[in-house]
């Protein structure tokens, strides 16, 4: 019997419904391989916005569908797996975040792309790991803000403006389970290594890191560094740079 080479059909397939795919970084490289568009959060959406293929097929998570879809309302979009789901995002139900908003009714509402689309709609901003920092400065100084649903990037974000913003209670797992003593042995063991970490890591990893931005940000950071190992404390698959 002739074993079929699923990158062949996925590729007939794409042409036959003029489908595009969109990958994140933190795919397997097989998925990464075959994926029309590769990208963080903010990179696929901006993606998304500009295909004009009939279907999008986005190998994500639940949230990132949304998105795509938010932005194509006339396109279809399609989930590989319905059960990708996300800690952050799913740490947020719409009901007890509009009671929350409500506590604080002169407050604008920014909330991280990494969340669903009923949060979206209960908010004044969408922001990226990537701009946070540029749209919260761009904002008026007293201007009180709730700034949901990852508290750890919320906290960074506080922290480079000098804001005092209103913070949801909610952290992607992922991020939270970087143990400190395993990053320093892991220093320890490769001296010349520089650690990169996301903004959504707690404050006592981010104090470790050479650097610190989203995913786009930590490649470019590492295809320009002459650094020749980096300790990568962001939740994506291996690239061909990370050590």
């Amino acid at each position: 019997r002739q074993s079929l080479d699923l990158f062949e059909e996925i590729k007939k397939l794409k042409k036959e419904k003029n489908a595009v795919i969109l990958a994140h970084y933190y795919q397997i490289g097989d998925i990464q391989d075959i994926a029309d568009y590769i990208g963080d959060s903010l990179g696929l959406s901006q993606q998304a916005a500009k295909t004009d293929a009939n279907m999008i097929a986005f190998a994500g998570v639940h949230f990132m569908a949304e998105t795509a879809k938010i932005l194509n309302p006339h396109k279809k979009v399609v989930l590989p797996d319905l059960r990708a789901g996300c800690s952050l995002a799913e740490g947020c139900p719409p009901k007890e975040f509009a009671e929350f908003k409500a506590a604080h009714p002169d407050h604008l509402v920014i909330t991280y792309i990494n969340c669903s689309a009923e949060i979206k709609a209960l908010s004044d901003i969408i922001c990226t790991s990537s701009n946070a920092v540029q749209i919260v400065n761009s904002l008026p100084k007293d201007q009180k803000i709730i700034f949901a649903p990852d508290k750890n990037l919320g906290a960074y974000v506080a922290k480079q403006t000098g804001r005092d913003l209103v913070l949801w209670n909610g952290a992607c797992m992922v991020h939270e389970i970087f143990s400190q003593q395993r990053i320093l042995k892991l220093k320890d063991q490769n001296p010349g290594a520089k650690i990169l970490a996301h903004p959504e890591c707690e404050e006592p990893i981010l104090a470790l890191a050479n650097f610190i931005g989203s995913t786009t940000a930590i490649l470019n950071y590492a295809k320009k560094d002459d650094a020749q190992t980096y300790i990568c404390l962001l939740y994506t698959s291996p690239s061909p740079r990370d050590s």
